[in-house]
C-alpha cells in the first residue's frame, strides 16, 4: 500500500496532468495560485487564505479548493468539493485545523513541485489574479 505522501502526490498528479492540456493562460493562472498558497496559508492562515482561493473569478483559480478538497477527503470524509472544504476550516476546532493545515501544506508542495516539472510554470511567472 503506498504511504500517505505517495498518494498525495499520485492525486496530485492526477490533477495537474488534467490542467496540462489547457491553453497556456489557464494553466499560468492555475499554477499561480498553486505558488501562492503556502505563502498565503503561513501568512494569513488557512481559512483566510482558502477563502481568498475561492473569492477569485476564474475557473482555473479556484478548482484548487475542489483539488485540496479531493486531498483532505481522508481527515474528513463531509468534504466532498471546494465549498464543503470552507465550512470544515471554518468549523474545525484547533487540533483538526492544525491538522488540516499541515495536510493543506503538505500536498500544495506537490502541486508546487508538479506545476513547476509538469507545466513548466515557476512561481512569480503566472497571470495576474484578478480575473
Amino acid at each position: 500500500m503506498p504511504s500517505l505522501d505517495q498518494q498525495r502526490a499520485l492525486l496530485a498528479h492526477e490533477h495537474v496532468t488534467a490542467v496540462k492540456g489547457w491553453p497556456e493562460g489557464k494553466r499560468k493562472k492555475y499554477g499561480g495560485m498553486v505558488h501562492r498558497l503556502p505563502a498565503l496559508v503561513r501568512s494569513a492562515g488557512l481559512s483566510q487564505a482558502l477563502h481568498f482561493v475561492s473569492s477569485r473569478k476564474a475557473v482555473e483559480q479556484t478548482l484548487v479548493l475542489d483539488h485540496l478538497a479531493d486531498q483532505l477527503r481522508h481527515i474528513d470524509a463531509s468534504i466532498k468539493g471546494g465549498k464543503e472544504l470552507l465550512d470544515a476550516v471554518r468549523r474545525a476546532k484547533l487540533p483538526r485545523y492544525l491538522a488540516l493545515t499541515r495536510e493543506t501544506l503538505a500536498c500544495v508542495d506537490w502541486y508546487r513541485r508538479l506545476v513547476q516539472g509538469e507545466l513548466g510554470i515557476e512561481a512569480g511567472e503566472q497571470d495576474d489574479d484578478r480575473d
